[in-house]
């Protein structure tokens, strides 16, 4: 098991077990179409397969994760810490993403810049305004730790393998095949008018395009691919006409929030098509 590099909005470290133990016991090749950090891409190490994500920083960093990690870690030991180093940081990290051909060494400075800020931003969240700039303002850390020399080794390991992608969620129609498995987690749908939960990145992600998820997961579903999907309890009733689909609804932590004091256990739904006899047999030792 590898631990993430990145923290991440959403991310899945408390609901591994409950996810896991919802996949097939075999399967071929894994695909994960909203990757984000990553915990459970990183979890299973699975050989191949392929990962995804609308945000191209995101996409970046991995690349360079996967394809260059001495150089990120080496870029990482260049940086300092302070309320006005990170605000240049992060001016920088904005312009760098306005630069549509980049050359290795601006992808690396760039995914050296996103990991630095990351580490050091307030409650380590990521958020985007409607221009598509990062604007999470400085955090207050005693000793953060953004050059994570082992982590990005792990990781780098863990992707050898992996195609990785920056399309809409659909792609995986094309390169998913039967025996193979396909976990969504997509940016979820508030469960009040009021939650903005879903707004980590300028495009969004609304009630439409929750409902063209669940067609792609009964198009996979009819050609023999495990599909297991997590979100917030208002997205299951899209699914209640999908007969081989299931609904069950657990408890998470949600460790990152825009609110820092807005931590908490929250109901969270996942919904599968793999039958109860074929899945593992997860147990929370494994973790």
């Amino acid at each position: 098991m590898v631990d993430p590099v990145l923290k991440w909005a959403g991310g899945k470290r408390q609901l591994l077990s409950d996810i896991t133990a919802r996949f097939p016991t075999e399967y071929d090749r894994y695909h994960e179409p909203f990757f984000g950090g990553g915990a459970v891409f990183f979890h299973l190490e699975p050989d191949g397969g392929s990962m995804n994500d609308l945000n191209e920083r995101l996409v970046t960093f991995y690349e360079v994760v996967r394809d260059a990690p001495e150089a990120l870690i080496e870029e990482n030991r260049t940086h300092e810490h302070d309320d006005d180093y990170y605000y240049d940081a992060r001016d920088e990290f904005n312009e760098l993403h306005r630069t549509e051909e980049k050359t290795s060494k601006q992808a690396i400075r760039e995914a050296s810049l996103l990991l630095y800020l990351n580490r050091t931003c307030f409650n380590g969240l990521y958020r985007e305004n409607s221009d598509g700039e990062f604007n999470v303002p400085v955090g207050r850390y005693a000793d953060p730790d953004w050059i994570q020399a082992e982590r990005i080794r792990a990781a780098s390991d863990a992707l050898a393998g992996a195609a990785i992608h920056d399309e809409d969620f659909e792609y995986v129609v094309d390169e998913a095949e039967a025996g193979g498995l396909v976990y969504f987690d997509p940016p979820y749908q508030p469960v009040s008018t009021t939650a903005k939960f879903n707004d980590y990145h300028a495009e969004g992600f609304d009630r439409d395009d929750q409902r063209r998820l669940r067609d792609v997961a009964a198009e996979l579903d009819e050609v023999g691919v495990s599909v297991v999907l997590s979100n917030s309890p208002p997205v299951a009733e899209l699914y209640e006409g999908l007969e081989r689909f299931s609904v069950e609804v657990v408890d998470a932590t949600r460790a990152i929030n825009s609110d820092g004091d807005g931590r908490g256990e929250v109901a969270e739904v996942l919904i599968t098509n793999v039958p109860e006899g074929e899945r593992r047999r997860t147990t929370l030792s494994e973790f």
